[in-house]
């Protein structure tokens, strides 16, 4: 596994007539090497692959990175990399540009002498965009860890007690069945609060008659899964209940429709289409869904200005949603990976409006 992802980052060397590239972003370290620690950089070039960390990891690096030459470092890590690519000859070497800082990059000049530093983007992310037979094994674990706390909170909620303690109810089921901790912070977001899209568990009292949404995901075995599902606690409204049949409707159709060979946009107006078509477009604010994988967003994006083509292999959130100040609102999400023909859910909680007296 570890090969073949040093391979097809060596492949992006000579696409950009690059000598060598520095990885330093540590989900990205982690890809390409298998390397857990949390310092460390790996110089990689068309004959040599470096791992370089410091002294606490020197056991565990070459356990974890068993391709890699592991390096102790000097002074710091970038004169360790100054020395290494000074005696390989590496003249042009491409730095991670989205994920260095100016005064990073200054010091790394001066480090780095004659030696050019060439930003590049995108170029790991791009290899992490398609997951592999082991990654979705790992990913469909997560999304069956994300739907098994779903059923968990569900005898959980009731009237009279805190969006935070549902929160950390959720949280702690999620560890203790394995999880190395949530993906995000979790949301949970009731009443008029359920307008919010991104409004993370507060210490509003649950009441009656209200929509609660719950958006979540299990961080298991370095991959992140990521469900949304809006329940009612009490009796619905008619209100209610048609806010959650269009966004319903939104949903299972832009999971019957999304593809390969789609762009982001074209994935994104699936579900956009029918929002608008009921007078709600003003109410979708956000994407219809972003890659997922070992971070809780990745490419490729489900959106209006989505523009990568969905291809087999990606793993994406489809997630609509209508929000409405003052009153609530709703969203599904499932998570799917791209197939040859279309595409196949990772995670399967049932849809139906759930109500709890």
């Amino acid at each position: 596994m570890t090969n073949s992802r040093v391979e097809g980052v060596r492949k992006k060397l000579n696409e950009r007539q690059l000598d060598a590239i520095l990885v330093t972003n540590s989900i990205n370290r982690r890809y390409v090497s298998g390397f857990t620690g949390t310092s460390g950089a790996l110089l990689l070039s068309p004959s040599n692959n470096w791992l370089i960390t410091d002294f606490r990891y020197m056991t565990q690096a070459p356990q974890q990175a068993a391709s890699f030459n592991v390096v102790e470092q000097a002074s710091s890590i970038i004169a360790t990399v100054a020395q290494l690519a000074a005696a390989a000859g590496i003249a042009r070497l491409g730095f991670e540009q989205d994920h260095v800082v100016y005064s990073e990059y200054l010091a790394w000049q001066e480090a780095l002498g004659s030696i050019e530093l060439v930003p590049v983007s995108g170029v790991v992310e791009g290899l992490r965009m398609i997951k592999d037979d082991a990654e979705l094994a790992v990913m469909r674990d997560a999304a069956a860890l994300a739907d098994d706390t779903f059923r968990h909170i569900l005898g959980f909620i009731r009237p009279g007690i805190s969006e935070r303690a549902v929160a950390l109810e959720m949280e702690m089921y999620m560890r203790g069945k394995g999880a190395t901790s949530s993906s995000f912070e979790t949301i949970v977001a009731s009443g008029e609060r359920s307008a919010l899209p991104h409004g993370v568990a507060s210490d509003r009292i649950i009441g009656m008659n209200e929509f609660v949404k719950l958006d979540f995901g299990a961080y298991y075995g370095g991959y992140c899964s990521d469900l949304t599902r809006t329940i009612v606690v009490g009796a619905p409204t008619e209100r209610h209940k048609e806010i959650y049949a269009i966004v319903l409707e939104a949903q299972l159709t832009a999971l019957a429709g999304i593809k390969p060979g789609m762009t982001g946009r074209d994935a994104d107006a699936l579900a956009r289409d029918v929002i608008t078509k009921y007078g709600y477009g003003d109410h979708f604010g956000h994407g219809t869904g972003h890659g997922l994988g070992m971070e809780i967003h990745e490419s490729p994006r489900l959106s209006k200005t989505g523009d990568i083509v969905l291809a087999p292999g990606m793993t994406v959130t489809v997630e609509p949603g209508i929000y409405i100040p003052g009153f609530g609102g709703v969203r599904i999400e499932d998570d799917i990976v791209i197939t040859e023909t279309g595409n196949s859910l990772l995670t399967s909680s049932p849809k139906e409006l759930f109500i709890l007296g």
